[in-house]
């Protein structure tokens, strides 16, 4: 497409509230689901460290015991 003016192109000749909607739509689910990800991955890095103190626990317990 070839725009006359910058009014042009943000108007995208009559279709603007389709065409910025679909960006802006597909920006929030971006966002979203690197928001999810990251809180996602925060949980299994604690559960990680939580079953690594367990294991090492353990460990000692049974080394205690010998």
């Amino acid at each position: 497409m070839n725009w006359q003016s910058w009014s042009d192109f943000w108007s995208m000749g009559g279709a603007a509230f389709f065409v910025w909607g679909s960006y802006g739509v597909t920006f929030a689910l971006i966002a979203l689901e690197l928001v999810v990800v990251l809180r996602r991955r925060k949980q299994v890095v604690h559960r990680l460290q939580r079953l690594r103190q367990a294991m090492k626990a353990s460990a000692r317990r049974k080394e205690i015991q010998q």
